[in-house]
């Protein structure tokens, strides 16, 4: 799993103006909230540093140092401007051992499918899933087989094989990918 490095400023103040303040500087202003609970931490970051932990359709884990301390973070929410697509705010959320953490992954097909072969289209529904599980069993990413899929088949949440403590929260029904017959092959 790729950790992203950052480095944080505490906030004495908080408000509107104070944040307007702090985007001035080029510094992004963020919070920390602790998983199951308890106080959350203000602080600001490069605008520059956080970019390779927002622009990516990676799952990352954010390890931010603030006062000396060091805390391992997701990003939970991130707020952009309207027009300039800046980063406005990015709220983490700290990573507590034995403590479940919701998060959105990548999904990734593994294997050619033997519809493809065939002349099939490979459509793929989904691009990311909601995990449940600890800091210590995290994944980056689900991987879903897809070297059994003939024309005409749908593969679903439900087929998708996980690693030992990690839940899938999307409903099982819901079609990840399939492959469509074209128009050439049905008029046979």
């Amino acid at each position: 799993m790729e950790i992203i490095e950052l480095q944080g400023h505490r906030k004495e103040n908080s408000g509107k103006v104070e944040a307007t303040k702090i985007r001035r500087t080029g510094q992004v202003p963020a919070v920390m909230y602790k998983s199951g609970g308890g106080e959350s931490t203000q602080f600001a970051l490069e605008a520059t540093a956080v970019r390779p932990l927002v622009f990516t359709p990676k799952f990352r884990i954010a390890q931010i140092s603030l006062n000396g301390a060091t805390y391992k973070c997701i990003v939970k929410d991130i707020q952009f401007h309207p027009v300039s697509e800046e980063v406005l705010h990015v709220d983490f959320l700290e990573l507590v051992p034995g403590i479940k953490f919701k998060a959105s992954v990548p999904l990734r097909f593994a294997g050619t499918a033997p519809g493809v072969k065939e002349g099939g289209k490979f459509i793929p529904r989904m691009r990311t899933v909601n995990i449940l599980t600890t800091p210590e069993k995290a994944v980056d990413e689900v991987h879903a087989d897809i070297t059994a899929m003939q024309l005409g088949d749908t593969i679903r949440i439900k087929d998708i094989t996980v690693l030992d403590g990690v839940e899938i929260t999307n409903p099982p029904a819901v079609p990840i990918a399939s492959i469509e017959v074209p128009r050439a092959l049905k008029a046979k």
